[in-house]
């Protein structure tokens, strides 16, 4: 697919998606859902990538849906049609996005580097890891609109913030400060904005040099055992050791290890 409303580049092990709708601060469409949905497909067959990071163009990171769309009963909610005709339109337009992230092992990292509001903060909230730029403001305003966070933000944020700071952002509909969403564990790290990509792209570097199979690997069982008990949490990760122990990195690991050498990791 070539892209339009994106811009898709892989260096070094890395795929960076970048939201290029700037001049509406990255607000998404149809459009746009179609090619970060295929982008994140792309990424995540593509061998040589080992880690992928999310963010935008301009001065925002992604608005969420396009407003004025909306209104006019063009947008992704289609407010207009009767309620036969809507009462899929999350999921077939906006959940593939998640959908494709639940079954994606691969490292996914946002890099915020502007407004994430409504949709564009539980954009954010779905990546494994957030960085962010000074400048950056964060908020659940669905509720300004009369609306609920339908992309799954009462499951994820809940998660990382804990169920009553996310409440107080859900009701509240209130902008929070980088520096603020650092403090609450939201994010890692607050960067200058000329900063931000360069540091976070280095970031990912850094794990995507790393023994790609036991990344995923971790990734996956830190996400299941969230759910499952103790006991079947250390079936799966016997699995998982076993498969990782397969691996030529696990025979690479040591051996860099007794050279005193930095290991050399291909992958598989």
């Amino acid at each position: 697919m070539s892209y339009e409303a994106i811009l898709y580049d892989v260096e070094d092990g890395v795929a960076t998606i970048t939201l290029n709708k700037p001049e509406r601060l990255n607000a998404f469409d149809n459009q746009m859902l179609t090619e970060w949905h295929d982008a994140i497909v792309a990424a995540d067959q593509d061998g040589d990538v080992r880690a992928i990071i999310i963010t935008g163009a301009g001065r925002g990171f992604c608005s969420g849906m396009n407003v004025a769309a909306e209104v006019s009963g063009s947008g992704v909610l289609r407010t207009e049609a009767t309620v036969a005709t809507r009462r899929h339109s999350l999921r077939d337009r906006v959940h593939p996005i998640p959908r494709a992230l639940i079954q994606l092992e691969k490292p996914y990292i946002a890099a915020i580097n502007g407004a994430a509001a409504g949709a564009g903060m539980d954009m954010a909230t779905m990546a494994d890891i957030r960085f962010a730029s000074t400048t950056a403001r964060m908020g659940m305003t669905y509720v300004r609109m009369g609306l609920f966070p339908g992309d799954g933000g009462t499951y994820t944020l809940p998660r990382i913030v804990g169920t009553q700071r996310a409440l107080d952002m859900i009701w509240t509909g209130k902008m929070i400060t980088a520096q603020e969403a650092l403090e609450i564990g939201y994010l890692m790290a607050v960067y200058e904005p000329d900063e931000l990509l360069p540091r976070v792209k280095e970031y990912a570097k850094q794990i995507a040099r790393g023994p790609a199979t036991a990344v995923q690997l971790s990734k996956k069982m830190v996400y299941r055992s969230a759910n499952i008990s103790f006991d079947d949490h250390l079936d799966f990760a016997q699995m998982a050791m076993f498969v990782a122990q397969s691996t030529e990195d696990a025979r690479e690991g040591p051996r860099a290890f007794v050279e005193k050498r930095e290991p050399q990791f291909k992958g598989w």
